[in-house]
């Protein structure tokens, strides 16, 4: 016989919050980092844009807790342009929105999971609830970068690169989004708004 479950469950929540438990804290990720890799993800923070008054509305107000776990190795070239992205936006969501980093490396089990055409792929970002429910999952780069990569890789169009400021403004674009949707989501859950009585 079936035992009886709640309407609404992760059967994953217990795996991503041991992960999110073994992750670091995004500024204490790039300071244990090589000072070479470091550095870079720090350059790529000076290239990231503020957010405008419009995607700052967008991402304010929702008054739900959420996890951002970052998959990711400090040497990724991706990485350190993404990884400083992520940070930004989370920032804007207000004080219940976390960052937290995992080294690639530091899981078997987590690498397994997140593989990308079989391959371990960084970085991957993974939205959580505050029960570690996952909400959603991003990576290895978004359409904007993937775009260029065809243009310089198969000859599908023009490539201007992905370190243009016009190329970081669309990629920075994108992840505000990606942010916008799972702060609706959450906002939006039943459960959560029967939680909350909202």
């Amino acid at each position: 016989m079936l035992t009886e479950k709640p309407a609404y469950y992760d059967v994953r929540s217990d795996f991503w919050k041991r992960h999110w438990e073994m992750a670091q804290g995004y500024d204490a990720f790039i300071e244990g980092a090589n000072p070479k890799f470091a550095e870079r993800w720090r350059e790529r923070a000076e290239r990231t844009p503020e957010l405008t008054e419009e995607q700052l509305d967008r991402l304010r107000g929702y008054g739900r807790e959420l996890n951002v776990l970052i998959y990711a190795g400090a040497w990724c070239g991706d990485c350190a342009r993404t990884g400083p992205m992520l940070k930004r936006i989370a920032d804007a969501c207000g004080e219940k929105a976390t960052v937290k980093v995992i080294a690639r490396a530091t899981s078997e089990e987590l690498q397994n999971e997140l593989r990308i055409l079989g391959a371990l792929r960084v970085p991957v970002v993974v939205f959580l609830s505050e029960d570690f429910f996952e909400v959603g999952r991003e990576g290895d780069r978004t359409l904007s970068v993937y775009r260029a990569k065809t243009a310089r890789e198969v000859g599908r169009k023009f490539d201007a690169g992905i370190l243009t400021p016009k190329a970081i403004s669309a990629e920075f674009n994108e992840w505000v989004d990606i942010f916008e949707k799972t702060m609706i989501m959450l906002r939006l859950a039943p459960f959560y708004r029967k939680r909350y009585n909202d």
